[in-house]
């Protein structure tokens, strides 16, 4: 039986809505039950929500008081909250509130390490600690002076002597796999590699001054907390430095 009424039902006649008749084809499309109820929905909504705003303004109370007052201000009608420029960066409140002051010192020893790795690579030639003056050689005899050669006693190349920054010997062209030629183009080479490593030791060193500064303003907050001893407020804290307390002395019985 189920499966006659199947049947049938797959055979039936499709009946489909009433379209809008040709005399009133001006006013568009004939609006279905589905679509009143949609429209009607949103009516409804819509006036609900006027309505709880109208209680809500029926109901204020004109005395009272909201925080949101404090840092906000009217301009033409309109509040406007004012002017709460942090005195941090993004990277220092990121560091300030999910890491601690001993994660922070770890991370500043370890630039420190590096820093230093990189200046003892580097000559640092084009700083403000190039040095002064000549490479003074100190030889016994005449002879030794005529037959001087700068190459072999630098153990470096004859075209690497007056590198703005500093030679490579004999044994790091080796290994760079340059050999004992030293053309034009291996000059660019050793030049582009060099200024990589001077890039990346700026970098660590803001790096290390970013770090030191965050070390700095999370020693001065703890020390702050403390409600035991009294203190005046010297400086503000600022992006470049922690804030600046003077603990009052106080005598001891």
């Amino acid at each position: 039986m189920s499966s006659f009424k199947k049947l049938s039902k797959a055979t039936q006649r499709t009946h489909r809505e009433r379209g809008q008749p040709k005399s009133r084809d001006h006013l568009g499309l004939l609006e279905k039950k589905k679509d009143y109820r949609r429209r009607a929905d949103d009516h409804h909504k819509k006036a609900d929500a006027v309505k709880a705003l109208k209680l809500k303004a029926l109901d204020k109370n004109k005395d009272e008081f909201y925080f949101g007052m404090v840092n906000s201000k009217m301009v033409d009608g309109v509040h406007e909250s004012k002017d709460t420029t942090s005195v941090c960066t993004d990277e220092q409140l990121k560091m300030l509130e999910s890491q601690d002051l001993r994660y922070v010192r770890y991370k500043l020893s370890l630039e420190r390490t590096k820093i230093e790795k990189l200046k003892s690579r580097l000559q640092l030639l084009d700083g403000a600690d190039k040095p002064k003056g000549a490479h003074l050689v100190f030889l016994d005899s005449k002879q030794e002076v005529d037959e001087f050669d700068e190459a072999k006693y630098f153990n470096t190349h004859p075209d690497l002597l007056n590198c703005p920054l500093g030679r490579l010997t004999v044994d790091q062209l080796r290994d760079k796999n340059y050999g004992s030629r030293v053309d034009d183009r291996t000059l660019a080479e050793i030049q582009v590699e060099r200024k990589k490593l001077y890039d990346q030791l700026k970098k660590r060193i803001e790096r290390e001054q970013e770090l030191s500064i965050i070390e700095q303003k999370m020693v001065v907050k703890s020390a702050v907390k403390d409600k035991k001893h009294k203190k005046l407020k010297i400086a503000d804290e600022t992006k470049t430095s922690a804030a600046v307390y003077r603990w009052v002395s106080q005598r001891k019985r």
